[in-house]
């Protein structure tokens, strides 16, 4: 059977960079085989130690996710295509049956006694006028999006474009939940900041904002780290909330307080070129039901470290305003138990049907979190050290720049991708992808310390606990913060932008 295999871009550091793959195979087991065997290094990507598939890769054979059919036994039929959908962040179904795609109780999370409360006021009218004149809202639609409470959680590239349009739509409370601080390479995908917002909190520039787009609007701060301690108590105040995060411990959180307190979630994600939307809703599956572990520390690389193209956020920010505005208005159909992904460089865009797991740790019949505060997230997503495993030994930048300068004998590996050493070449050091180190390790000299670097300083322990899986025994260091961090140290004279 001729099948086509796409490949999402997140896991393409498996496939020498190839999108899409044609093959002959007549399983899903059956074509994972002939892809590792065509790519050895994605053995390591896609199947844990007990050689199962991670939890943190959905398959979709078409539209359907393989866990509502057979799983990897799945048949293929002639003309197939395997999807391959990597984690980028109600009611009890039988196994493997599919979640419903429907709105809540009601139409809308708005109920009509607070849809009545609302007064259109004589320039609001003129304001929301093209909002208006569309039967699928008209005024009771604008009215409950005036009533709405929505949460966003993080006010970078997604975030601030779901903030912008919504407060222009006119949500009546926009709660705005970020900790960080606006950077001068976050201008370039986060246009609700600008230069004169730099060194600020993201949540006070998105705030002042929102005031200028629509004075009607009110915004509700949330500059704290989000926190199992914390978060519920801040879901539990809005209708609903948007998850624009962009780490794995933020997602579960925010996903889990979300089920434990019945509130719906838009979700929303991009890599590069490649987006995700969906919703999570009571009745529906969470997010949990389609990643139930996050990926290795190192092996998904962060935005931060392997860009997204400009536009991007434009698009998946907007489809996923339009879902909350479907929640808030009760009109149209909503993605849930279904999403959208996109590879706008590409030009491909593909809907698939989202299952819910019987055994999901939140939201089953039997759940084993029944409150936030049950589960330590950085451990969960292995940010913390294993005690039982050695520990990873790191150089400081100043270290390692009077080594280089002092001529000592080191050996410096390179595991960036190639796009990224386009951006800042580090002379005297040997590119290594991580996927190839154990085939590699050869080229390292057990008798000379070894210094791996990345971008973050992550996926530099990866490629040193990867090695040591290998077998290799040489002394090996991980650059502390990675070049982020040292380029000022290391490259005084060329900026800090790696």
């Amino acid at each position: 059977m001729e099948i086509m295999v796409y490949i999402a871009a997140s896991l393409r550091s498996f496939t020498d960079r190839v999108p899409r793959i044609e093959l002959s195979a007549k399983s899903v087991r059956e074509a994972l085989d002939v892809l590792t065997d065509r790519y050895p290094e994605a053995v390591k990507g896609f199947f844990d130690e007990t050689g199962d598939l991670r939890h943190f890769i959905s398959i979709y054979v078409n539209d359907r996710d393989i866990r509502s059919l057979k799983g990897i036994a799945t048949k293929l039929s002639d003309g197939d295509e395997l999807w391959l959908i990597p984690a980028i962040a109600g009611g009890a179904q039988k196994e493997g049956e599919e979640a419903p795609a429907k709105k809540p109780a009601g139409g809308s999370v708005i109920s009509a006694e607070r849809m009545k409360a609302v007064t259109i006021e004589e320039k609001q009218i003129e304001r929301y006028s093209n909002h208006l004149q569309l039967k699928e809202i008209s005024i009771k639609g604008q009215k409950r999006i005036m009533a709405g409470k929505v949460l966003i959680a993080g006010l970078g590239a997604l975030g601030g474009v779901v903030a912008e349009r919504l407060a222009a739509a006119g949500v009546g409370t926009i709660g705005l939940a970020d900790f960080d601080e606006v950077k001068l390479p976050n201008l370039q995908t986060q246009t609700i900041h600008s230069t004169r917002d730099i060194d600020r909190p993201k949540a006070s520039a998105a705030r002042d904002r929102l005031k200028k787009l629509n004075p009607y609007v009110s915004s509700v701060l949330h500059q704290e780290k989000l926190t199992g301690d914390n978060i519920e108590e801040v879901v539990e105040a809005y209708d609903l909330v948007v998850d624009a995060t962009d780490n794995f411990v933020s997602r579960y959180l925010v996903n889990d307080a979300c089920v434990l307190h019945g509130i719906p979630e838009v979700f929303g994600a991009m890599y590069q070129f490649e987006g995700f939307v969906t919703v999570f809703a009571p009745g529906g599956p969470c997010y949990r039901c389609l990643y139930p572990a996050p990926p290795p520390v190192g092996i998904v690389p962060t935005c931060a470290a392997a860009g997204v193209m400009n536009a991007l956020p434009a698009i998946i920010g907007g489809l996923m305003a339009t879902e909350v505005l479907k929640l808030l208005s009760g009109s149209g159909e909503v993605l849930i138990g279904r999403a959208i992904t996109l590879d706008a460089w590409n030009l491909q865009y593909h809907a698939v049907q989202t299952v819910k797991d019987s055994g999901c740790a939140v939201c089953s019949v039997h759940p084993v979190i029944s409150t936030a505060m049950d589960i330590d997230y950085e451990d969960f997503c292995g940010l913390k050290e294993n005690p039982e495993e050695e520990p990873i030994a790191t150089i400081e930048p100043e270290e390692l720049a009077r080594r280089i300068a002092e001529e000592e004998p080191i050996t410096i590996i390179d595991v960036r991708e190639p796009h990224e050493r386009a951006i800042r070449k580090f002379p005297g050091t040997i590119a290594i992808p991580i996927g190839q180190l154990a085939r590699r390790q050869n080229e390292l000299d057990p008798d000379t310390d070894t210094v791996f670097v990345c971008r973050e300083g992550k996926r530099s322990i990866l490629a040193i606990r990867t090695l040591r899986e290998a077998g290799y025994e040489g002394p090996m260091f991980s650059l502390k913060g990675g070049l982020e961090a040292a380029a000022q140290i290391i490259f005084p004279n060329e900026g800090a932008w790696l």
